[in-house]
């Protein structure tokens, strides 16, 4: 159970949502009734490679994220456009701490303008809203 003043301060932005561990989990859940988790987990993966110090663990890290986000047929691929996906193809061999950020800016405009006022909505979030106010 996410502490009441967690819950309450979800809707004032996907940021506030995004920065608990515990919005995280239930964002991902109203997400994945959507069959759009993968926007979550690439954002998420997005930034843990911006953490990254080391060249060898973020090239590692790049691979990854490319192999199950990014590419075409992708097993989780993201809504991207051509243009954007071309651009980390063509940097992937030689992956920059920025080499994502344009996608994962494209990926949270998605979240925040499209997927973010539909969890506010959702059963999932009033549910917990709910509860947090009767407490």
């Amino acid at each position: 159970m996410a502490p009441v003043d967690d819950v309450i301060a979800w809707r004032e932005s996907l940021n506030h949502l995004l920065e608990c561990k515990t919005g995280q989990l239930v964002f991902e859940d109203f997400l994945r009734t959507e069959y759009s988790e993968e926007n979550l987990q690439f954002w998420l993966a997005c930034e843990d490679y911006k953490r990254m110090t080391s060249v060898k663990e973020m090239t590692a890290a790049a691979s990854r994220i490319y192999v199950k986000f990014v590419q075409v047929d992708a097993p989780r691929q993201i809504n991207i456009d051509c243009a954007t996906r071309e651009e980390i193809s063509e940097n992937i061999s030689q992956p920059g701490p920025n080499c994502f950020d344009v996608a994962q800016r494209l990926i949270y405009g998605l979240m925040e303008n499209d997927c973010y006022p539909r969890f506010l909505k959702s059963e999932i979030y009033q549910a917990l809203l709910e509860q947090a106010e009767q407490q």
